[in-house]
């Protein structure tokens, strides 16, 4: 029997935040660093909880070590190897707190997430630590055998802090989570580059998944990261305010200098190769093409570049708090409490938006690379 559901779901575009008053004399004054204790390991982590995907065009080392000078994470594409891994490491191991190490779930993806999450590596005071955050990645979270190795790993790392995913759907995130996920990543379908609504039909309006999953995560004791459809600053706070614990986001971190992706040069403009993990571009490169039985489901676009990322990180950090003011929140994790969405038919003037993104390009490709990032937000 077909089931239609009826029910409006939403996304991002599909909705504002309602200003509320507020006794918030500054945008300074709001704190959008946040406190977790993990549920199957009682350990904690303080930081802003905004990631970036695990593409390998922006998991990366480079990412990393500027993203966790801001206290934020990086969930470390699975590519690298354990050399790799461990020479980063050993230099960086203040960055043990600020990274995860992706798998999916192939028996090599299993041993070598066993081999990293091994190394030892030295800290300053004399003790040891090794990776804490795993990142189990698939693109449908609905199948029983990735379920069985959200166990598998949590039997075998139970010291470990797991994220997996993708699903959509409070009964799925609840699953995931009484299997041993501590943080479930919820997204089928908005990221940038994602073609798998358009290839398959399948999906869930992003805005109307958080809410769901947040809502079967907290009953739980567990967390959820948003994971896709960000387009702008003002996403993340929606994602935020929807009840997501993190925001990830691949898209908004493409193009920089801490990106992978080959760079080109066309009529005098640079360009960076940004790219799905499920495209034509990341199976020949990683798995020798795409497989009969499959389809793409990700696009290669070629991304303007945008110099450092510290930039694009100081401008989510400064939206987060400005729209935590604008509701009269002083700390991030009072955001959700304090959102009421409204649903709206148009949110941008976009008479000059072709203009303003050309000119704000050109005032940020203009400048040097190593320019301090006072410099880039007054440009």
């Amino acid at each position: 029997m077909v089931i239609v559901d009826n029910d409006v779901k939403l996304d991002f575009k599909d909705v504002l935040i309602r200003p509320k008053r507020s006794t918030l004399a500054s945008r300074s004054e709001v704190d959008i660093r946040r406190t977790f204790v993990f549920k199957h390991t009682n350990s904690t982590w303080t930081g802003i909880p905004v990631m970036v995907a695990n593409m390998d065009t922006t998991g990366t080392f480079e990412m990393a070590k500027v993203l966790g000078d801001h206290g934020m994470f990086v969930a470390i594409h699975k590519h690298y190897s354990l050399e790799q891994w461990a020479t980063f490491l050993q230099a960086h191991p203040s960055l043990l707190d600020s990274v995860a190490c992706s798998a999916g779930t192939s028996q090599k993806d299993f041993d070598k997430l066993l081999e990293v999450c091994g190394l030892r590596i030295p800290r300053a005071d004399g003790t040891h630590a090794s990776v804490r955050f795993v990142c189990l990645d698939v693109a449908n979270g609905y199948s029983e055998h990735f379920v069985e190795c959200v166990r598998k790993v949590r039997k075998a790392l139970p010291h470990v802090v797991i994220i997996a995913g993708n699903v959509v759907t409070g009964e799925m995130t609840e699953e995931l989570i009484l299997s041993g996920a501590d943080i479930v990543k919820v997204g089928i379908g908005p990221g940038s580059v994602c073609t798998t609504r358009k290839q398959t039909g399948v999906g869930y309006p992003q805005l109307s998944a958080v809410i769901e999953c947040a809502d079967a995560a907290h009953g739980l004791g567990g967390c959820i990261v948003s994971d896709g459809g960000c387009a702008c600053p003002g996403d993340f706070a929606k994602a935020f305010g929807a009840g997501a614990d993190f925001v990830m986001s691949g898209g908004m971190f493409s193009g920089h200098d801490e990106s992978g992706g080959e760079m080109t040069e066309r009529n005098g403009k640079k360009y960076k190769l940004f790219y799905g993990m499920s495209s034509d571009t990341a199976m020949a490169k990683h798995s020798g093409g795409v497989a009969e039985y499959r389809a793409s489901e990700g696009k290669t676009v070629e991304v303007p570049y945008r110099g450092a990322v510290e930039s694009t990180l100081l401008d989510i950090a400064g939206g987060l708090r400005s729209a935590c003011t604008y509701v009269g929140a002083r700390h991030l994790k009072e955001l959700s409490r304090r959102t009421t969405f409204i649903r709206c038919t148009q949110q941008l003037n976009q008479l000059f938006a072709q203009n303003v993104e050309h000119a704000a390009h050109s005032r940020t490709s203009n400048l040097p690379a190593d320019a301090p990032p006072s410099k880039r937000q007054k440009q």
